[in-house]
Order: C-alpha cells, then structure tokens, then sequence
C-alpha cells in the first residue's frame, strides 16, 4: 500500500536569548535578515539570558513573530553580578541584570561568608534539570546601596575592567615624545591657527580646528586629529586591549579610557603649545558651504590655545572679556560661526533629521553632591559638531572612492513595523501624517514641522528616535538614514573609539604602500572590527545608562516629598510616566491616581476614567514620594 506523508517545512532559528524581568524572552536571529521572536517563559525550556540556542518559529496570533527553544547549544553567562540573599536552606542571588530572571541558589559553604544584602560576584557552577541554577559566591564587592559598591557592580555586570595590567602600561612607558625625526614625512602646519574647544573638565584634547576665510569668500578648514596609530601598532599589546574595550566608558565621576592614560591624556592631546602627530582632513568649502575638494595628510601641529565651550559661547554671546583674553582667536571663531550656519542649512536641504531629544548631564562635585541638569545644546556644542561630522563625511567618501576597507558608521532606513507603530502614535497625539513613496529623512523632518507646538513634542522626538534602527559600524557603505549623508565613518576621535583607530591605519597605510598593500592587510578583519566595535558601544552605552539612571535615583532621593512641575511622558495600564525638567522620570501608580476606574487607550495615549483623562505630553504637578535605588526607579503622585 503507498502511503503519502505531508511534512511543514521548519523554520529553525540559531541565536542568542535576551531575557526579560518578566520571565519571557526574545530570540535574536544570527541571520540579520530575521526579525526578533518573541519566546514565552513556558518555551525558553531552561533557557536564560545570553544563551545561544536552536529554536523553532511558531508564529503565534497577530504580527508577532514567535519561536519556541529546541535546544540549549551554549550558556552565556558564566558570572552573575548581583545581591545576595540567605535563606534556610543557603542563600540566593539576584541578578543586577534585570534580563537575567532567574535567582542563582547558593548552596551552605559556598557564600564566602557573603550576608544578605551584600553584592556579590557569582560563579554558576551548574544547571540542575528544572531547578535554578547552581552557584558560588568568588567575591564580595560591598553593601548594596553604598555608592561606590553600586557602581563596582554595574562595572562587573557589563564586564568593563577599568585598570590596565602592569605590563601593558610598562609597554606605553617606552612610548617618547615626538622629535623632529617624526615630522620628516608630515605636512607641517606648527605655523597655522589651530586651537582646541572642549567641555571645562575635559583632560583629553583628541581634535583642533583651523579656519581661513579667502578672498574670494571660500573656507579653509582644517580638522586635525590625534595620530594615535603612530604609538599604537596593529597587533601589539596596546592594540589588543583597545580592540578588547573598544571604546572608552564615561560616567558621572570617572571615565574607563580605551587607551591608558600615557597616551590619552599626554602623547595624544592636543596640548596647547606643543608639538603633536596628527591626521589632518583639510576641506575647500564655498561661500555657500559646499564642499570643493578634501584631502587627508599626515600632519604635525602647535595648538595655540585650549578653548572651552562656555568660552566660545561667550565671544558669541558678545562677551568683552572674554573676546580681549582670546583676541588672537576671535575672529576665527566668528568665520567658524558663519560656516556652521551654512552646513547646518545645507544639511538640512539634504534631510538631516534635528532631532530635540533632552539629554542629561549629571554633575559630582568634589565632596560628592550631584547635580542633574539638562545638557546644552548651544552654538559652541554645534560649531564642533558640524565640523566633526563634515570631516567623518569626507574620509568616508574619500575611502569608498578609493576603494579601501573602511569601517563606515552606518543607520539604515527605519523598519517598516516600527514606522507603522510610529505612525499610529503620531495619529493618538494629534499629528496626521501619510506618504505615499519610499521613507526618507525628509519624511522625518515634515513630521518634526507638524509636530511644532504640540504639546507632546519632546516625547515626539523620542519617540521618533526610538522608531529608527540603531547605528552601527559595518565594513559595508551602507549610509546614514539621520543624517541624511550617503557617506559616513568614525574619524575624528581614535583615542576613545577603535573603528577611528582602525580608519587612520588604513589611510596612513594607503598613502605610504598602496591600495593592494591595505587590502591584504585589513580587508579580511574589517568585518570582524566592526562586529566586535558595535558590541562593545552597545554594552558601554548600556553601562553609561545604568550608572546614570542610579545618579539620577540618588540625587531626587534628597528631594522626597518635594513639588515639581513635569510632562507625562509615557501612558501604561498601569499609570503614567512623568519626566521633569532635568531629565528624571518618575512613575505615577494607577492605584494612586484619584477618579474611579481608569482604562488605558493604548492607541490615543490616553488614560482616562471618564470625566478625567491624562494623555501624552500634557503638564502636570508631581510630588515625589519615594525611590528605589535597586530597581532605579522614582515613584510619584499628581498633585495636580
């Protein structure tokens, strides 16, 4: 008898597990291709955060993609950082990382004398058949709660090491200042008015500009660069830890540098009125600020002055003071101001998507008060910016006409799921907006005009932000969907990002052997560079994130039982979200709220219990009633 047998094709899935607080997770695909899935706690099969499995897609109800775990091919996490806790039977830990759901147990004798409420490195040791897993505590960081154990914990759990070893700083030691030896091969522009413009504290001067209006109303514009690749060589042990890190971690009172200190804060600034190796991208603009011609040099300069940002804004602002203390560089600053505001117009033609969104910044003093402020987004921050940019769009093309491996920094056009989930909330807070074509950024940018005036315009803008994908580093071109530019790369700070670093050894090289000569060199590990670079800014942005999100929990702690006035940021059933001023979110419980039963418009952004009703953007009064500096988290009540 012949027998047909039927059989669904299967869709099998390799990739990592990211964990939820609430028990669930997503799968993130290997293939680039694939969206997320989504993966229930009842389908993990043991599964837990950064786990590498084989899954199966399931496709559940609606657009959500859904998988369920086959198989556990790898554990992610060896340690666990976090706060432990004893109990009858040994003790237990839990996680700092909120992705990471699952308490580790600790069996008796294997504490290290830890007590409950100290914050603990673990070691999990094993992955019992449906139970927790299995642990050791290695070592003891603190009592939670205490500012610098927080911290120190947040450290381990994003595995940043903030020493160097002993034998790569005797290495960095061997390093000399430059000699006239040095500048044999390099154009020399000691003679030229280069100057560097940095925040008050900072200590590491990796960029200095010069400008020259010509006669016939063009600009010479000169964005000189660290040459760090002169003292860091491919493949020693220098370079190997700053291909490790990847980037530098800046929190509110330190930073973890790339580099060590030997060549960030001394060989590499740009210190006023000594020499130093730079990497010079020199731009011939137009009067009406388009680029004519760019070239890249190795360079040596001089910079005659250390300018701050509250010092430049000052000479903008018409400051007389300050204008005679830096008379020599006066009139530069204003030629820079009347370039920027054509690169900003001419960007903006381009697409260039402005985006408004409130940032930070977070003050420690001496004795060890915070202070949490909006961060600036004045003209001096811009003239920077703008000149910054223009030079990472200049090496970017020259590279890519030149056909050389580059590390392009790259933002690909917004996912079509996430627009359309944008675009239904522009439609909750009053913005209609429809298109018809392929998305551009000048789609972005009409929704900005539209949205001027609304009361909801910063969340907007976030909003917005979040619609977008990430950037990231990628050896392909690709382009940069925010900034509206076909090219663009990392160029202009090597000290604290690899992908620069690896940028200037590609030009320097290209310039003194060839084209074959890099592409041996550097094309079979580019792809590998930008991977392991995306990661490591992913996992240092998170850091940056957690340290300050704990700042911002200790600093409105002194304010508990204070007023202030705020905009709701977010509508959940389960209350609103209400950001202040400086930045800080609280959340308002639903229980808290006074009316009868509020139901939640997750479409309108609207909370409301008939006669009340609470949307997006609109202003309310707060008092804070309490803090939980472990979940970082501030709680609110309206006021009014």
């Amino acid at each position: 008898m012949n027998r047909l047998f039927l059989f669904m094709k299967r869709n099998i899935i390799e990739g990592i597990i990211q964990g939820n607080e609430r028990g669930f997770a997503f799968l993130i695909p290997d293939n680039p291709e694939f969206e997320d899935f989504f993966i229930s706690h009842g389908d993990l099969k043991g599964a837990m955060h950064k786990d590498r499995v084989l899954a199966e897609a399931t496709y559940g109800k609606g657009e959500r993609t859904t998988a369920r775990v086959l198989k556990i091919l790898e554990r992610g996490l060896s340690e666990v950082v976090g706060t432990y806790f004893s109990s009858k039977h040994g003790g237990f830990v839990i996680s700092d990382d909120k992705h990471y759901s699952t308490d580790v147990f600790i069996p008796f004798g294997k504490g290290l004398k830890a007590k409950s409420g100290d914050k603990v490195v673990c070691k999990i040791i094993s992955y019992p058949h449906r139970k927790n897993p299995e642990g050791i505590i290695k070592e003891v960081l603190g009592r939670q709660f205490n500012r610098e154990t927080e911290v120190k914990s947040i450290l381990r759990t994003y595995n940043l090491e903030d020493k160097f070893s002993s034998k790569l700083l005797s290495a960095t030691e061997l390093y000399g200042a430059p000699t006239q030896k040095d500048f044999v091969d390099r154009k020399d522009y000691r003679d030229y008015l280069t100057f560097t413009i940095d925040g008050e504290d900072s200590r590491d001067f990796d960029d200095a500009v010069s400008i020259v209006k010509n006669e016939d109303g063009t600009y010479s514009l000169g964005v000189h660069i660290a040459d760090v690749s002169h003292y860091v060589k491919s493949g020693d042990i220098v370079d190997y830890e700053a291909l490790k890190r990847g980037t530098s971690v800046y929190f509110p009172q330190n930073v973890i540098p790339m580099l060590p200190e030997r060549l960030c804060n001394d060989l590499c600034s740009l210190k006023e009125n000594e020499d130093r190796l730079t990497l010079s991208c020199m731009v011939l603009l137009s009067e009406h600020g388009e680029v004519i011609k760019s070239q890249v040099y190795k360079s040596v300069i001089n910079s005659k002055a250390r300018l701050t940002y509250n010092k430049v804004q000052k000479m903008l602002d018409g400051d007389q003071e300050i204008i005679s203390q830096y008379q020599s560089v006066y009139q530069s600053v204003l030629i820079m101001n009347e370039l920027t505001d054509l690169l900003i117009e001419k960007r903006k033609k381009n697409g260039y998507i402005d985006l408004e969104v409130k940032e930070s910044a977070i003050t420690v003093d001496n004795k060890g008060n915070i202070s949490v402020s909006v961060m600036p987004r004045d003209k001096a921050h811009k003239i920077i910016e703008e000149f910054m940019i223009l030079a990472n769009v200049c090496v970017a093309k020259k590279m890519s006409d030149l056909n050389i491996p580059c590390i392009y920094r790259i933002h690909e056009r917004p996912e079509d799921e996430k627009f359309r989930y944008f675009l239904t909330f522009l439609n909750g807070v009053g913005v209609n907006f429809s298109f018809n074509d392929e998305l551009t950024t000048k789609d972005y940018q009409k929704i900005l005009g539209l949205a001027e005036g609304n009361p909801a315009y910063n969340v907007i803008n976030r909003v917005m932000l979040r619609s977008m994908q990430k950037a990231k580093y990628s050896e392909q071109l690709k382009g940069h969907f925010g900034l509206g530019e076909k090219y663009y790369c990392h160029f202009t700070s090597p000290i604290r990002r690899y992908p620069d670093l690896f940028v200037h050894r590609v030009l320097k090289d290209y310039i003194a052997y060839g084209e074959d000569y890099v592409y041996k060199k550097y094309g079979s590990i580019a792809q590998s560079v930008a991977k392991n670079s995306s990661e490591k800014e992913r996992n240092a942005m998170e850091a940056e994130r957690a340290v300050d999100d704990y700042y911002k929990m200790l600093y409105i702690s002194d304010f508990v039982g204070d007023e202030f006035e705020g905009v709701i940021s977010g509508v959940t059933n389960f209350g609103i979200f209400v950001e202040l001023e400086n930045g800080i979110e609280g959340l308002v419980r639903i229980e808290n709220i006074k009316g009868k039963r509020f139901d939640c418009d997750s479409t309108n952004y609207v909370l409301s219990d008939g006669s009340v009703r609470y949307k997006l953007g609109q202003k309310v009064k707060i008092k804070v009633v309490g803090v939980n500096l472990g979940e970082r988290r501030a709680e609110f009540l309206l006021v009014k």
